[in-house]
């Protein structure tokens, strides 16, 4: 099936449009020229020349498990019946050292979705080559790819016994294990299968990546960032030692850098196979590294990754570091956790030196996945059951939103309104870079029939960015105190106005409210009415912040069960909102909490919300967007009322999407 890429709607294969929204199926538009009739399985535009095809990584690997062994032997007696079959693309029994069989411009599978981009990378004199990595273009973006459907179809554990996880290879498995625990530190898996002996696996491609090793030498590059990387090595040497994938971190060319710095892996290697990577290395890099040892890995090994780091970047290391190192290279350190606690200690000693030091080392139990074992041996189970998780200091990277409102579908009039007001300031020296995010977001619903709820809602939001122009004047969130006066002081102004009209009754206007305050990595949240803040970030995935104010949620807290709380008949009827009654009769909901790791925000009306549409539907439209690489906000936020209106389109439909995203706050 095809997925629509603005609606995600499943359509037939047949299909050219969606038969949901119109969207084409077989063209899209550049994201540089605007031309709207390039082929979804181009490379690049034909009206400017911009690459915007749908790239991936695809990694061909010989599997070397016991159960693929057995499959090469009953390969090699049948002989070479069907070599003819699926020419152009790797057959089971294909020795991957033979690169004139896959040439450029052909594809790796029989379907034909898979274009190689690059030749096969030559025979190595030395060794025989059972492991390439090569880019790949996917002339079939929009159809759901085979492991996606498996994966759909399991709704289970994937490594219980059934044909379908059969079919995936054993290297997938652990892409997508180490998926399921939200590391961006591991590339996700798109699409694999198995071909006899022959495990073909697509991944994101992060060959364009930067590589660590030129961030390490560069001079601006502060010893506390350094010791952050290496902090996050440790976290991902554990995460990868029960999966068998340390090897990963051993090759200097494997080790990359996201765009916000954060330690990141090109692919998986396995410390089972005895291939080489065949990877190009950065500039000067010393083969030592990449060389698979024949003894079992201990953490010695990644001391003399950061040996070569050091001597490679030419960087003068600094005295409790090289102490470190002899004392990995000796065995005095043989765990992690003396590791990190060695980090710990290099970084207060920092401190004496007159650097920012980093937080103390916080332990906490963390999940380890399960990984299916290989026929050719058993693993123990490994005891890191009390993984130390390093704790550190966050700073704001960027901040970003996009706001949007709409009529709906069955409404004559838009009695919501919204304000954005943000200030950002940057200050840049050679030395350091710091961001300074202040951030005051609102989102009101309106009631009270025409000309009511808009004048209420517009009221509120102006009322609201007012007091806080005129008092929230540090780099300080405001305290409860003064965020409860400025909602009460919206509530006066509406009250006013009702009876300065003698409204009465449903013709009182009023509105709900919903206000996030950022200040750098702190934020705050006030709601009064059903007006909702989602939160998402890649470890807690989705949350609403607010609870609603209504009457089947005020049974619910009385202790209510939900199903009985909600058959009232007037179960959504909001038990307090700004405007209809004076202070007295409200209480607004005020709270804080810290932005430690990169986050989406979605302030909705119920036109948005209703009917579980955020909890339905926010894999496809609000995930992807976490990553400033993703779609753009404006974009999101448009897709997000496009699929209210979809779905609901009974009333007034409004969002505002905010992007915070942080780093350690390492500058020295």
């Amino acid at each position: 099936m095809l997925i629509c890429p603005q609606c995600k709607f499943e359509n037939p294969n047949s299909n050219k449009f969606c038969q949901s929204c119109g969207t084409s199926l077989t063209h899209k538009v550049c994201p540089e020229c605007s031309t709207d009739d390039v082929p979804v399985n181009a490379l690049r535009c034909h009206n400017c020349g911009t690459e915007c095809g749908t790239v991936f990584w695809a990694i061909i690997a010989k599997e070397t498990t016991a159960k693929a062994l057995e499959v090469e032997e009953n390969v090699a007696e049948k002989g070479d019946e069907g070599d003819e079959e699926n020419e152009g693309a790797i057959s089971s029994s294909s020795p991957l050292s033979v690169s004139s069989q896959i040439g450029l411009g052909s594809y790796l599978d029989s379907q034909q979705r898979y274009q190689l981009l690059d030749p096969l990378p030559a025979q190595r004199e030395t060794a025989t080559i059972t492991d390439v990595g090569i880019r790949v273009l996917d002339c079939q973006p929009y159809q759901i790819s085979p492991i996606e459907a498996i994966l759909a179809s399991q709704q289970s554990d994937l490594l219980m016994p059934s044909i379908e996880a059969s079919r995936i290879p054993y290297l997938a498995k652990l892409y997508i294990a180490l998926q399921c625990q939200g590391q961006p530190g591991i590339p996700p898996i798109h699409d694999a299968w198995q071909q006899g002996n022959m495990q073909i696996v697509i991944i994101e491609d992060r060959s364009h990546w930067q590589f660590l090793l030129d961030l390490w030498q560069e001079e601006t590059t502060s010893s506390l960032k350094i010791l952050h990387w290496c902090y996050e090595m440790t976290q991902l040497w554990a995460l990868l030692e029960p999966v068998g994938c340390r090897q990963s971190l051993l090759d200097l060319s494997n080790l990359r850098l996201d765009e916000d710095q954060t330690l990141a892996l090109q692919r998986l290697y396995l410390e089972s196979s005895n291939s080489l990577p065949v990877t190009e290395s950065p500039e000067d890099a010393e083969a030592e590294i990449s060389a698979i040892p024949e003894q079992p890995l201990t953490i010695q090994a990644l001391g003399r990754v950061w040996q070569a780091l050091f001597r490679q970047s030419q960087r003068t290391q600094f005295g409790a570091v090289v102490q470190m190192l002899g004392d990995l290279e000796v065995g005095k350190i043989q765990t992690i956790a003396q590791l990190r606690s060695r980090l710990k200690e290099i970084s207060i000693e920092l401190e004496a030196l007159g650097t920012t030091t980093l937080p103390p080392i916080k332990e906490k139990n963390t999940a380890v996945p399960i990984i299916p074992q290989s026929d050719e041996s058993e693993k123990s189970e490994s005891k890191i059951d009390d993984m130390p998780t390093v704790v550190l200091a966050m700073q704001l990277s960027s901040l970003e939103d996009a706001g949007r409102t709409d009529v709906g579908r069955q409404r004559h009039h838009n009695e919501d309104y919204f304000g954005i007001e943000t200030k950002i300031q940057k200050l840049e020296s050679p030395k350091s870079r710091v961001l300074q995010g202040h951030g005051l977001y609102i989102l009101c619903d309106g009631m009270g029939g025409h000309a009511g709820g808009e004048i209420a809602s517009e009221l509120g939001v102006n009322t609201l960015r007012q007091y806080f122009q005129e008092h929230w004047i540090t780099n300080q969130l405001p305290t409860e105190d003064s965020i409860r006066e400025a909602v009460f002081l919206a509530n006066e102004a509406i009250y006013k106005l009702n009876q300065q009209d003698a409204r009465s009754g449903v013709g009182r206007m009023g509105t709900t409210l919903v206000m996030l305050l950022i200040q750098d990595t702190q934020a705050a949240v006030a709601h009064v009415g059903d007006s909702r803040l989602y939160r998402l970030t890649r470890k807690q995935g989705l949350e609403q912040v607010t609870v609603d104010h209504e009457v089947g949620q005020r049974e619910i807290n009385r202790g209510v069960e939900a199903s009985i709380a909600y058959a009232r008949p007037d179960a959504y009827q909001l038990t307090q909102a700004l405007g209809p009654r004076d202070k007295n009769s409200i209480n607004p909901d005020v709270g804080f909490f810290d932005i430690n790791e990169d986050t989406l925000l979605l302030l909705a009306s119920d036109g948005l919300s209703d009917n579980d549409l955020i909890e339905t539907h926010w894999q496809t439209h609000l995930e992807p967007l976490l990553s400033s690489s993703g779609v753009n906000l404006e974009r999101g936020v448009t897709e997000l009322i496009d699929l209210a209106n979809q779905h609901n389109g009974h009333d007034n439909i409004t969002g505002i999407l905010i992007r915070a995203k942080v780093r350690p706050n390492l500058e020295s």
